[in-house]
């Protein structure tokens, strides 16, 4: 018998139904990341943030599964999931303003898993943290304050990393660095779930197809750079034209 070469996914989202009070807001919701880079795009209200939320146990699903290295994950506590190797930047970045910058990370890192990821590399990849390491959190700026969300997941050393629209409210001179940073991250084998509203941002990242979240599922796949490049299908999937929302 001839066995098969395919990776088994890392992570395996299956029919996942989730209400919130009587909105059904994901409606038998299915993905699959193998390796390397996900990207989920889709007007507002589509469910985006609460798949990933659905993911972290945060937001509980009423049906489907969620399973995750092999370990079926739906429902467990944030904190399960989270020792199971799944890290999450969330919207809004959700800094705590009365702790430095270093307090972040050593908070974030006691009890990780063992591995590479360190308060000290994390000031590495991101050298303004290091000057800023005794600052508190509400006294950050809007890119460093992504800069710390990013580092404060990644000292609990993830085999997965799950963004929710890491670009928002980001200049551009700190959203190229933010793609730079990804880059980093991607080439070091570092997989990532990202949720995002800017095309051009997360299309510099995945390089086959974005998912399209529409009512509540997976509605469609396509090339970031055909979404770029067709008025047409960006308005009818995300609502917008160049220049707002998911595509400036």
């Amino acid at each position: 018998m001839v066995q098969s070469t395919e990776p088994e996914p890392l992570l395996t989202v299956d029919d996942v139904h989730v209400y919130l009070d009587s909105a059904h807001v994901l409606q038998g919701t299915s993905l699959t990341l193998t390796q390397g880079v996900v990207g989920i795009v889709g007007r507002n209200g589509m469910g985006k943030t609460t798949l990933v939320r659905t993911i972290m146990g945060l937001t509980p699903a009423r049906r489907g599964h969620i399973r995750f290295a092999g370990q079926d994950i739906t429902n467990l506590r944030t904190h399960q999931i989270a020792t199971r190797g799944i890290a999450y930047v969330p919207q809004g970045r959700a800094v705590f303003p009365s702790l430095s910058v270093h307090e972040h990370l050593k908070v974030a890192a006691r009890g990780a898993r063992a591995g590479g990821w360190t308060p000290d590399r994390v000031y590495d990849l991101f050298p303004r943290l290091a000057e800023r390491r005794r600052f508190g959190g509400g006294s950050l700026s809007g890119g460093e304050q992504q800069m710390l969300a990013i580092g404060r997941a990644l000292v609990t050393n993830p085999k997965l990393l799950v963004m929710d629209e890491p670009s928002e409210g980001l200049s551009p001179v700190i959203l190229a660095h933010l793609i730079e940073t990804c880059g980093v991250l991607i080439n070091q084998q570092m997989h990532i779930l990202i949720v995002e509203q800017n095309l051009h941002f997360v299309s510099s990242l995945v390089r086959d197809e974005l998912l399209i979240m529409l009512s509540g599922r997976i509605a469609n796949r396509v090339s970031g750079q055909v979404l770029l490049k067709d008025q047409a299908l960006r308005e009818r999937f995300l609502g917008v034209a160049l220049g707002t929302g998911a595509g400036h």
